[in-house]
């Protein structure tokens, strides 16, 4: 469905947001307290208690049921979003951007008019996969899930234990501990097949992922076949100092970092004018490259 515009609901921008927030996260993670509003919109538990119960009401009624064991509101079987589209992708950037979230709910106020935005496609995955996934990574349980992969395009069962949704610019993988494998794996969330069920406690967790928790630092710098002249605009472009950008991420992270800078450190383009940019430590980063 469309999600609606401002002038088909009366509400303020404020408490539209909050709406949109706790049908997002109810949907999404399957469970929903005040404590959630409190520290997300700095609200006290009176306002959030009242935000809750009037989406319950009047914006989403049938939509949200208290469960007293999970100590929260949970999605009812007949939920229906009415201020979102339903999408994994609301969930998914909102908990990327969970650090800035003030700051992307007043940009949401901000007059667009002279921008454009070129968007990727979008790979959807249901509530029903992505719950349990969420579920499972933040209780560190083991899951049984059907996966499909470009090696293997049928169905394969196999029991991960998730840690972290990543989104690598392009797409969103759930890093998880695979035991088929006996290796911590990269798993694309839209090849994930019906619904995954929760199983039991698993001490492979993401303290256990030492490739995930390794940091690697990637030179990037401007390709020495370009003038002086030439190599100075590209290192403003990148906001360079001294001539180099120094980028730290997690070491699995990298080749999606190298993806997103449009750089194979294995070629040096003949031509600097195409591949303006370059990986200066190349050796250090091999460990960490796809193969």
């Amino acid at each position: 469905m469309k999600s609606p515009d401002r002038g088909q609901w009366p509400f303020r921008w404020d408490l539209l947001l909050r709406y949109r927030y706790i049908e997002t996260l109810a949907l999404w993670e399957g469970r929903l307290t005040t404590r959630h509003l409190c520290e997300t919109f700095g609200i006290g538990r009176q306002q959030a208690s009242k935000d809750i119960n009037t989406y319950a009401r009047e914006v989403g009624p049938g939509n949200l049921v208290y469960d007293k064991y999970l100590k929260g509101y949970k999605p009812t079987p007949a939920f229906s979003p009415k201020v979102t589209q339903g999408l994994a992708d609301e969930y998914l950037h909102l908990m990327a951007r969970n650090n800035e979230l003030m700051n992307v709910f007043e940009s949401l106020s901000l007059n667009v008019a002279n921008i454009d935005v070129l968007r990727v496609p979008v790979r959807d995955v249901s509530p029903e996969t992505l719950r349990p996934i969420m579920q499972a990574a933040r209780q560190q349980r083991r899951l049984e899930v059907d996966y499909v992969s470009i090696k293997n395009p049928d169905r394969e069962g196999r029991i991960i234990v998730p840690h972290t949704l990543v989104f690598t610019g392009l797409r969103w993988h759930v890093r998880a501990w695979c035991e088929k494998n006996q290796d911590y794996r990269d798993f694309v969330l839209s090849r994930f097949r019906g619904e995954p069920d929760i199983m039991d406690d698993s001490p492979h967790g993401v303290d256990q992922d030492t490739d995930w928790n390794t940091k690697v630092t990637i030179d990037v710098r401007p390709h020495p076949k370009l003038t002086e002249q030439q190599q100075a605009v590209v290192a403003a472009d990148y906001g360079m100092q001294e001539g180099s950008l120094l980028i730290t991420t997690r070491a699995k992270l990298v080749p999606y970092a190298l993806k997103l800078l449009h750089l194979d450190p294995a070629e040096l383009l003949n031509d600097p004018i195409a591949q303006q940019i370059v990986v200066n430590n190349r050796d250090a980063i091999e460990p960490w490259l796809f193969s």
